[in-house]
């Protein structure tokens, strides 16, 4: 009895102090939060937005259907999308060399506007019928230059206007924002087609109610530009402290090794998101509604995840962190390939979105702080390019593996590239300056 109540006096006491120490953390992390200046708010801000009318919210969940309403078939919406994905990649650099000789803020306002323009004239296709199909491929091709000058010039940003005690935070909040109003935007964007057919008598089969959902998006992403503009121009640093691009030379091999990184985890990342439906609905036979639900129950799961980056990055450090994530993902597609059910696909998918959501913030914060101020947005279009590359190769060479060698074939190749990016990272790691703690 009495070794039995030394144990439970033990426990007791260690709950407590867990608890408290938890309850510290917590404490101090929404602090950082609760800190963020007028200029980390708005940029947010833009980052909701974002989510919510593009990146996996209402565009994303519309367009596709509204070309099929057009009278075009799903190949048509690849080539739409393939389009999207090599302007993307293709316009990186550039907006990086942009961003490095106006600012990142200045881009940042041009870039959104870019996209409200373009994803706003998109949906007007109709009535030009004699160029509608030039016009369609064309606008895409426009809003993905805004996009491109998003991503890019979005991270520079951030580090401009934030203190490096909360610049982990800051990036973990805008990637958990991206999937937690995508999924928001999702939603709406399934409601929106028969709410507009409802109010204009058309029936949901005709084109006009997606066309107005459309608008809405495209309208809403036009407030990106508004926050923006409310934004100050990032002070400039002391002379002293300030690395100029006449005195600091390009980090060309870090750049290569950090494309390269990139753009082997996005290959595999694109061959898992662009063929998990068609893998469930084509091979497994799922129900399209289950479908649905595996996908959504990944974004959300992805927000959580972005949000605790900081904490691993404090405990373990910001490359051990990426490094974790990265080869977490390599073993979660082990599933897919291995075990042809549903419930081993999904733990697969949800685990890769997971564990993606923590590596990507990661590895943004790492090679900003690796980069000379100079030669940051330079970084981003590098890597940015990487991505547009990458999903491209996925999409291009996945449908030939699957169709060939199969699904398993198809989903082990992804798992062995995104371990080769490990690899890679793990081999050649230049130093990261140390950032005081954030907790």
């Amino acid at each position: 009895m009495a070794g039995i109540s030394g144990r439970w006096c033990k426990i007791n006491t260690l709950f407590p102090t867990t608890y408290q120490r938890v309850s510290d953390a917590a404490g101090r992390y929404a602090g950082t939060l609760r800190n963020f200046n007028l200029d980390v708010r708005l940029y947010l801000v833009t980052s909701a937005l974002f989510g919510f009318t593009i990146f996996g919210g209402i565009y994303f969940t519309l367009l596709n259907l509204y070309l099929l309403r057009l009278g075009y078939d799903p190949q048509f919406a690849g080539l739409i999308n393939g389009v999207g994905q090599v302007i993307f990649g293709l316009c990186a650099l550039p907006a990086g060399a942009m961003g490095r000789r106006w600012g990142s803020r200045r881009m940042l306002i041009i870039g959104f506007g870019v996209v409200a323009v373009g994803y706003a004239l998109l949906p007007l296709a109709e009535f030009v019928p004699s160029i509608q199909t030039g016009w369609l491929v064309v606008m895409q091709a426009v809003g993905q230059i805004g996009v491109s000058i998003y991503f890019v010039n979005g991270a520079p940003f951030v580090m401009t206007v934030t203190q490096p005690t909360e610049r982990n935070h800051a990036f973990a909040m805008s990637g958990a924002l991206l999937p937690l109003t995508g999924f928001a935007g999702s939603l709406v964007g399934g409601l929106l087609p028969g709410f507009f057919a409802g109010l204009s008598g058309a029936s949901a089969a005709n084109p006009a109610p997606y066309r107005y959902s459309l608008l809405l998006a495209a309208g809403l992403m036009a407030l990106a530009v508004v926050a923006m503009l409310f934004t100050r121009s990032p002070a400039a640093a002391p002379p002293a402290a300030t690395e100029t691009k006449e005195k600091v030379p390009a980090p060309v091999g870090i750049f290569v090794w950090l494309f390269l990184v990139v753009l082997l985890r996005v290959i595999g990342e694109g061959d898992v998101r662009t063929f998990f439906n068609i893998y469930l609905d084509d091979f497994l036979q799922v129900p399209v509604a289950q479908i649905g639900l595996l996908l959504a129950v990944g974004q959300l799961l992805a927000v959580p995840a972005a949000m605790v980056m900081p904490i691993f990055a404090k405990r373990w450090g910001i490359k051990a962190t990426y490094l974790i994530g990265s080869w977490g993902m390599a073993l979660s597609f082990l599933p897919l390939a291995l075990v042809p059910h549903w419930a081993a696909a999904g733990a697969g998918f949800m685990s890769m979105i997971t564990l993606l959501s923590i590596a990507r913030p990661a590895v943004v914060a790492y090679q900003m702080d690796i980069s000379p101020p100079g030669w940051r947005t330079i970084m981003a279009g590098a890597t940015s390019t990487a991505v547009g590359l990458g999903w491209g190769i996925a999409s291009l060479s996945g449908g030939y593996i699957a169709t060939r060698y199969g699904y398993s074939a198809l989903f082990l190749s992804a798992a062995a590239v995104t371990a080769a990016a490990s690899l890679v990272f793990w081999l050649v790691r230049p130093p990261v300056r140390e950032q005081p703690d954030s907790f």
